[in-house]
């Protein structure tokens, strides 16, 4: 099932993007306010109301994101660019030294199969695990743990496609472009 943040970026792109960035407070109580009439309504009154929506909210929803877009070009804010500078500093930092994420990605993936290794192989004896409830218990959380680990740093260093990075580089370029035309 779709978060709430997720119907709102597919009905209302721009207040989807604010609530993802820096501008996610605004947005919060500009939806707060036109669709609930309360600028004071919780996140969690947001939720409800968007995964309870009927067809003639989600219409206004898409009426607010217009508004909220034009409120945004009033005030000569670009919520879309707010978000990349948010999301590029993190790569800038990436940039100036990679070595901390390179050491503990090493460090994790050798001493996880170094653990399974152990595991499977070592002076443990698998008899007692399948005995004891607690060896168990303590084997296949940590195990899970760490398995779960394993896909993130994977995306972490090949990202999720590689079609996302070539948009982000496209992004970029015509960010720079942009930039230049204007300087």
């Amino acid at each position: 099932m779709s978060s709430w943040k997720d119907i709102i970026r597919n009905i209302a792109p721009t207040l989807g993007v604010a609530l993802g960035g820096p501008m996610a407070g605004v947005a919060t109580k500009f939806i707060a306010d036109k669709m609930l009439g309360k600028k004071s309504a919780s996140e969690q009154d947001i939720q409800e109301f968007v995964t309870n929506a009927s067809p003639e909210d989600l219409v206004k929803l898409k009426e607010i994101d217009h508004q909220f877009k034009i409120d945004m070009k009033n005030l000569e804010i670009d919520v879309y660019e707010l978000e990349y500078k948010d999301r590029d500093s993190a790569r800038k930092l990436f940039a100036v030294n990679i070595w901390p994420q390179i050491t503990l990605s090493t460090v994790f993936v050798l001493g996880y199969f170094g653990v399974l290794y152990f595991l499977m192989h070592g002076t443990a004896d698998p008899q007692s695990l399948v005995t004891n409830p607690t060896m168990m218990g303590v084997f296949t959380t940590i195990l899970g743990v760490l398995t779960a680990a394993i896909p993130q740093i994977l995306n972490f260093w090949f990202g999720s496609s590689l079609g996302s990075k070539e948009k982000t580089k496209g992004m970029s370029e015509a960010i720079n472009k942009n930039a230049v035309k204007t300087a």
